[in-house]
C-alpha cells in the first residue's frame, strides 16, 4: 500500500509550490483598533443628534450578487463600490433594526474591553424577546462584522459548531485543552474557537471534506481512517457553518497538504462544495479567512454515475428547484474558470438526474470506502 498516495503527494508538492508565489493570509485586527472603530460609530451618531439631526446607519448590502466580485486565488471578495443600505433612527421601517445594531455593539465593546467572549446563543438567551429570533441576531452581527470590516472572530462572538472532525489530527484548544482526533469510531465536534487553536500536530496526507453527517458516519463505522492513513475527514453537516470553514482554512494554513470534496451529484451538493472553496456572497468581507481555492471535487462526479454503472433505480429526476439552482450556478464566474467542473456540470443538466452518495452501497454495502475512495486518491481521480 506504500503507492497509494503517489498522486495525492504529487499534488501536494504543486500546491506547496504554488502557494510560496501566492500568500494572502488575512492578519488579526487587534481589540484596540476595534474598540475603535466601534468607537467611531457612536461619535458619529452622537455628533448628529448634537447637531439635531437624525442618527443613521449606512450598511454595507451583502446579500446581492452585484456587492462581490470573484478573485481565482481567494473566492467571492466584497467589491470597493458596494451599494449602502442606510437605516435612520427616525424611520419606522428600520428603527427597530437601529436600535438593535446598537445594542450589539454595546455589548461587543464590552466583551473586547474586558477581552471575554461570549456565543450568539448566549447573547440571544439573555433577552431573547428583544432579539425575537437567532436568526435576527446572527444577521446583525453579520451587519456590525461588514460595518467595521472586521471578521467576526475579532468581535469575540462565537457561534456554536455544528461539524465534527477525525482522523489523524491533535491540537491544543486556546485554554490548553488538548484535543485528539484520532479516533477510529468517533468524531470530536469542531472547535467553537477556531482562532485559538495552537500546537496543531498531524502526519495526515489529505483533508477530506463530507457533505453530509450520513456519509460521514459511514466512513466512521468502516474505518475509513485507519484504511486510508494518515488523513483528517470533516463534515459541516449540509451547509458549512463558519467554525467548519475556519477549520478547514486553518488546516490549510497549517498543514499545506490536499482537500478534496466529497458532495452529492447534484446542484446543491456543489454549492456547498463552492461555499468551502470559494465562500459565499452574505461572507465575501470574510473570503481571505473562510475560502480554501485550492478544494478539488473528488467525488460523486455526475460522469462516476456511468462510469460506475450506478444502477437507474437509485437517480433522483431533477426538480424545478434542481433546474433553477443549476443555471445559476452556471452563470458564477467560480465555475465558468473551471472547464472539467462544467462539462460535469452540462453532464448532470443533460441527463436531468442526480445522485446522492448513498447511491453508490447498491453496487455494494461497502464500496464507497473500499474500492470508490480509495481508487480515487490512488489514481488522481478528482477534478
Amino acid at each position: 500500500m506504500a503507492d497509494q498516495f503517489i498522486e495525492v503527494d504529487k499534488l501536494r508538492d504543486t500546491l506547496r509550490e504554488s502557494l510560496e508565489k501566492d500568500d494572502r493570509r488575512q492578519e488579526d485586527i487587534s481589540r484596540q483598533d476595534v474598540l475603535t472603530r466601534i468607537e467611531r460609530v457612536i461619535q458619529t451618531i452622537v455628533f448628529s443628534v448634537s447637531e439635531g439631526e437624525a442618527p443613521v446607519l449606512r450598511l454595507m448590502n451583502r446579500c446581492n450578487w452585484t456587492s462581490v466580485r470573484f478573485h481565482e486565488s481567494v473566492g467571492l471578495v466584497r467589491k470597493a463600490d458596494v451599494p449602502v443600505t442606510t437605516l435612520r433612527c427616525d424611520c419606522p421601517s428600520s428603527a427597530t433594526r437601529f436600535a438593535l445594531i446598537f445594542k450589539l455593539l454595546s455589548v461587543i465593546y464590552k466583551l473586547v474591553q474586558s477581552d471575554s467572549y461570549a456565543t450568539k446563543r448566549d447573547i440571544y438567551y439573555n433577552d431573547p424577546q428583544l432579539f425575537g429570533s437567532q436568526k435576527t441576531l446572527d444577521s446583525i452581527l453579520d451587519d456590525i462584522s461588514c460595518m467595521l470590516k472586521v471578521p467576526r472572530r475579532s468581535l469575540h462572538v462565537f457561534a456554536t459548531s455544528k461539524g465534527f472532525i477525525s482522523g489523524d489530527l491533535c491540537y491544543l484548544e486556546e485554554d490548553g485543552t488538548k484535543v485528539d482526533c484520532n479516533s477510529s469510531s468517533t468524531a470530536v465536534p469542531v472547535s467553537s474557537n477556531v482562532n485559538g487553536i495552537r500546537n496543531i500536530v498531524s502526519a495526515a496526507k489529505f483533508i477530506l471534506i463530507v457533505e453530509k453527517d450520513a456519509t460521514f458516519q459511514r466512513l466512521l463505522d468502516d474505518a475509513f481512517c485507519t484504511r486510508l492513513s494518515p488523513c483528517i475527514i470533516i463534515t459541516g453537516k449540509g451547509v458549512p457553518d463558519v467554525n467548519s470553514r475556519l477549520m478547514v482554512r486553518k488546516l490549510w494554513d497549517t498543514l499545506h497538504i490536499p482537500v478534496f470534496a466529497l458532495v452529492d451529484a447534484d446542484p446543491y451538493g456543489i454549492e456547498i462544495m463552492c461555499i468551502y472553496k470559494y465562500g459565499s456572497r452574505t461572507l465575501a468581507f470574510e473570503a481571505h479567512s473562510l475560502t480554501v481555492p485550492s478544494v478539488l471535487w473528488l467525488g460523486l462526479l455526475p460522469s462516476d454515475i456511468q462510469r460506475y454503472r450506478v444502477p437507474e433505480e437509485t437517480l433522483i429526476p431533477f426538480s424545478q428547484a434542481d433546474e433553477s439552482k443549476i443555471n445559476s450556478l452556471r452563470t458564477r464566474d467560480f465555475i465558468s474558470c473551471q472547464p472539467a467542473w462544467e462539462r460535469e456540470i452540462e453532464a448532470m443538466q443533460r441527463l436531468k438526474q442526480k445522485a446522492e452518495i448513498q447511491s453508490l452501497a447498491s453496487i455494494a454495502p461497502h464500496f464507497l470506502t473500499r474500492v470508490y475512495l480509495p481508487n480515487k486518491l490512488r489514481y488522481g481521480g478528482w477534478i
